[in-house]
């Protein structure tokens, strides 16, 4: 099954991602940070279902 927030996510920093490089946007803008905010919200998620995978 598609994990639905994954895919929220990877697309939302996807976007901000394509703004900030089309509009040169400093790494103390807002996108930028929440950019980063998104990968760590990634990178929890993905260790949690990894976690989940490992046990029976």
């Amino acid at each position: 099954m598609a994990d639905l927030y994954l895919k929220r996510l990877e697309t939302e920093r996807k976007a901000l991602w394509a703004t900030c490089r089309l509009k040169g946007l400093p790494s103390v803008s807002a996108e930028r940070q929440r950019i980063a905010e998104i990968d760590r919200l990634l990178a929890e998620h993905k260790a949690k279902t990894d976690g989940k995978a490992a046990k029976p």
